[in-house]
């Protein structure tokens, strides 16, 4: 039996913020954010406004860094048990959204300890104190439609994808004028994550035909907007910011694969974002996953206008194809020439190899995958190898 899970009310379009009136009949809203884009451009200060007109307290807690760690989770979780609210509103990045999320899991339960919900669908059932409302600024992460928040471990250098269906916003509010003020690397990195969240979805263990409409739709529009939002037309933003939204449908339900499986790992321990992790790996993954799912990737080629008269021509156009982008948006191919020296990748590869092999993500990759092999996918990744998979 098949599930689909998204949030029960997606608001999009210019000024969709204004749907935070249909927050009626709830008390103390917290407002969860990040640095000071949100504040500079105006945005906070218009959510504040919107809940406050509509009769609820609030409470800013802003500062939540990109990647946020476990102690900034406990942090805000305090801050949340002190204030009591019944409507958690998180506004900015990926990361501001993801902290909020876990801040929700231990202020609606104090005693929990990290450790307790870090494995897949461990999350006790939540909304027994508030509700949850995502308000994205960038345009990758699609957090405000799925089960997935993504926290980091500083004194182990690993980030942590929790995942629960608990954690699904209530409401996500996709606002166009929001993400104009992305950017240009900011864009490119996001917009890159999106394309490979729609392209391991559309390929995934759990993937139906429900997602494999999302995720199509998803990655037809980042083709066709991402190179005019990377220059900064408006339009193409907005368009940007509901296509990365379709892709964290399909993927929130269909699941991701190993190429995040490896960005959490290496992000962390090479201090490069995740969505140009993502834009490296994704190539080769397509390499060692064209050997269960050629026609899957054939199947975008086909859309996208690639050319190619077999599966096999047609996966290699498309991986061709992702390597054209990142040149076009500046991103070197390999983790060697985007700066992580040699010792650094050998003292580390076979930890992060064993790390990314019990990564949630793992487990609905098309194709088994054993530590041997993560490091061979690692190591074409560092080095820019072709390898037989």
């Amino acid at each position: 039996m098949g599930r689909f899970t998204i949030p029960r009310d997606l608001f999009f379009g210019d000024n969709a913020m204004a749907e935070l009136k249909v927050l009626k009949g709830y008390k103390k809203a917290i407002i969860v954010t990040g640095g000071s884009s949100m504040k500079k451009n105006g945005f906070l200060a218009e959510c504040e406004s919107i809940l406050k007109e509509n009769g609820l307290e609030t409470l800013i807690y802003d500062g939540v860094e990109p990647d946020p760690s476990i102690e900034t989770v406990f942090k805000g979780a305090k801050a949340m048990q002190e204030f009591n609210p019944d409507v958690i509103v998180s506004i900015g990045g990926g990361s501001a959204i993801d902290a909020a999320k876990a801040m929700w899991v231990f202020y609606e339960y104090p005693e929990t300890k990290f450790d307790d919900i870090k494995d897949p669908f461990t999350i006790p059932t939540l909304r027994k104190k508030a509700i949850f409302v995502a308000i994205p600024s960038t345009s990758g992460t699609a957090t405000e439609v799925t089960a997935f928040s993504v926290i980091t471990d500083y004194s182990t250098n690993v980030k942590y994808p929790l995942a629960d269906y608990n954690i699904t916003p209530d409401i996500g509010i996709l606002d166009y004028r929001i993400p104009v003020t992305m950017p240009e690397v900011v864009t490119i990195d996001t917009g890159l994550d999106a394309l490979t969240h729609a392209t391991e979805a559309y390929v995934a263990g759990l993937r139906s035909p429900i997602t494999d409409a999302l995720a199509l739709k998803a990655i037809a529009m980042i083709a066709k907007h991402i190179e005019a939002s990377v220059k900064g037309d408006k339009v193409a933003r907005g368009e940007m910011h509901l296509a990365q939204s379709l892709a964290g449908m399909a993927f929130t339900n269909a699941l991701l694969g190993i190429v995040h499986s490896l960005a959490h790992k290496t992000g962390a321990e090479f201090k490069i974002t995740h969505g140009r992790c993502n834009a490296i790996l994704l190539p080769y993954v397509i390499d060692y996953n064209s050997k269960v799912c050629a026609d899957r990737f054939a199947d975008i080629a086909r859309m996208l206008g690639l050319k190619g008269s077999t599966d096999m021509e047609l996966t290699n156009a498309y991986a061709d194809y992702v390597r054209s982008l990142n040149s076009k948006f500046g991103i070197k191919p390999t983790y060697q020439e985007n700066g992580v020296t040699e010792e650094h990748y050998k003292s580390k590869c076979d930890k992060i190899a064993k790390e990314a092999v019990g990564d949630p993500c793992t487990g609905s990759n098309p194709r088994p995958c054993d530590v041997v092999d993560m490091k061979k996918v690692l190591d074409a990744s560092f080095y820019g190898t072709k390898i037989d998979f």
